[in-house]
């Protein structure tokens, strides 16, 4: 994606010239060029009570997002690595201030002062977290709120009417699946401005722990319906994925304090008869109890933290031989499921974030040509037509909505092995190839060399469906592309070049797939 990156910056400067004497416009494009270079912005978005706070403390490992239901859940606030604390209010009208940064029991405090949250255009948190240096998250107001004004103002953040969206992508959270979600995707996928048809959202299933009522095989019967979501064609034409996880217990996980540690241990060394009661509902494990070790309030304060199916999952794994507070705060991550989370993140966002980058940029520019027409702008329409069928990461996205939108004739073991190698699974070389990370060079080099020749084999074949054929084409280049890359990390050490084996003869292994593969064409 680099040259498309630098073919978009081109672009970007050619358009200053041409639109530059605009101060409005001028603006406009230099922060689409400094948007090339910065780390992914990803959205946390969904409903009203979704956990998306919670979610985003979880992922950055502070609880620097405020979840209660105050003003500041009503304001898109922004999230950024910096060296230094820092907490910036930029209002509607007038010039940006900096608020306090104040911590209260580990918590970040947000003052607004006198200002309203209907006043504020959005507040920028820079914060010194790892987990921010390749990532900007964007906490939004709740989508399909009661306030019309709150739901309108995170509509109007992601899916502005005349510009592309201030988010490259999106973690859309959900209890259950409604029409309101999938409307919610339907406009970020296709807003009026970019028409872009790209997939670049996953759902997140989250309160996961609620689907079994907190029971302690709650995660597995939420990892069901995810998995049925997840199979659902109208949302899987518009999510790349659905992940269940129990937001709470993933925030509490990676800010796990040592007294609490230390309040579980006491309760797990409890006698299984008194345990087992006082876990049977949360009035019971909070009821005031003479004889037990912990107090009252710190069970409350545990209740909070960690909701009844945190607790009893803890107890279970202390129970279980854990005695540091580290492990038992890497295993209630692992089981909340962050971590399956955070993997899909890298693989689906993080690995194509100069396309998705890219891609915005180019929508912004067509866009101000649309909006703005100049004399001059025709070189720059032909250099944005020239970029988007040229960029072959920018075809491979578009297409991929198309496979999970089912508009591609397609057999479904041909649309699903495409997808694949397209990128819906990932867009590393190993989860491109449906290999495992530990994948050696070898097993990349022949599993790529088996794929191009078996796609070439599809396009080649006279009995495909022609309005198949030019998706076929993409995968193939897609195919020679990661070919491609094996054997460059090859000859660099000496090995065989690659052309011979692009135009050599099929592998004489896989004969039975190929000859289903042209049987299954059309």
């Amino acid at each position: 994606m680099k040259d498309t990156s630098a073919g978009v910056a081109e672009l970007i400067a050619d358009a200053l010239g041409v639109y530059g004497n605009d101060p409005q416009l001028r603006t406009e494009l230099e922060s689409y060029a400094q948007r090339l270079n910065e780390p992914l912005r990803v959205a946390v978005a969904g409903m009203v009570k979704a956990g998306k706070s919670t979610l985003l403390n979880a992922i950055i490992g502070e609880e620097v997002a405020p979840t209660d239901t105050g003003e500041c859940t009503r304001i898109v606030t922004w999230y950024r690595y910096a060296d230094t604390p820092r907490i910036t209010l930029y209002p509607l009208v007038g010039k940006p201030r900096s608020l306090a940064v104040r911590r209260v029991r580990g918590r970040l405090q947000f003052d607004l002062g006198q200002a309203r949250a209907e006043d504020i255009g959005r507040i920028v948190v820079d914060w010194p977290a790892e987990s921010l240096r390749n990532l900007t998250l964007i906490d939004t107001p709740g989508i399909a709120s009661l306030s019309s004004d709150v739901s309108a103002r995170a509509t109007t953040f992601l899916t502005p009417e005349d510009a592309p969206s201030e988010a490259d992508a999106v973690l859309y959270l959900m209890r259950h699946l409604h029409a309101s979600d999938l409307k919610f995707l339907e406009a970020f996928r296709d807003t009026s401005a970019g028409r872009t048809g790209t997939v670049n959202a996953l759902a997140v299933l989250s309160r996961a722990d609620e689907v079994g009522a907190g029971r302690i095989d709650a995660l597995l019967s939420a990892g069901q319906i995810a998995d049925r979501y997840r199979h659902d064609p109208a949302l899987r034409a518009l999510a790349l994925g659905v992940v269940p996880i129990a937001g709470l217990l993933a925030q509490t996980a990676r800010t796990l304090r040592q007294d609490e540690f230390n309040a579980l241990l006491k309760l797990a060394r409890l006698d299984k008869v008194a345990r087992e009661r006082m876990l049977i509902s949360a009035d019971r494990f909070c009821r005031p109890d003479a004889e037990l070790e912990v107090t009252k309030e710190a069970r409350a304060s545990l209740l909070e933290r960690f909701g009844l199916f945190g607790i009893r999952l803890a107890l279970v794994l202390l129970r279980n031989g854990i005695t540091e507070p580290t492990a038992l705060a890497h295993e209630l991550a692992k089981r909340s499921g962050l971590r399956e989370l955070m993997l899909q993140v890298t693989r689906q966002f993080e690995s194509r974030g100069s396309q998705l980058r890219a891609r915005t940029a180019l929508t912004g520019v067509r866009v101000m040509m649309k909006e703005h027409p100049r004399e001059g702008a025709a070189q720059l329409a032909a250099t944005v037509e020239c970029l988007e069928s040229g960029a072959h990461e920018l075809t491979e996205l578009r297409l991929l909505a198309r496979l999970r939108g089912r508009d591609v004739p397609l057999a479904p073991p041909q649309a699903a092995d495409a997808e694949r190698l397209i990128g819906g699974s990932g867009a590393a070389p190993a989860a491109r190839l449906g290999l495992p990370d530990s994948a050696t060079p070898q097993e990349l080099r022949a599993q790529a060399l088996g794929s191009l020749h078996r796609w070439r084999l599809v396009s080649e074949n006279p009995l495909t469906d022609r309005a198949a054929l030019e998706a076929c084409q993409v995968v193939v280049r897609s195919c020679e592309a990661l070919l491609a890359a094996q054997y460059s990390r090859q000859s660099a050490s000496g090995g065989p070049a690659l052309a011979g084996h692009l135009a050599g003869p099929e592998p004489s292994g896989g004969t039975g797939e190929q000859t289903g593969d042209k049987r299954r064409a059309g």
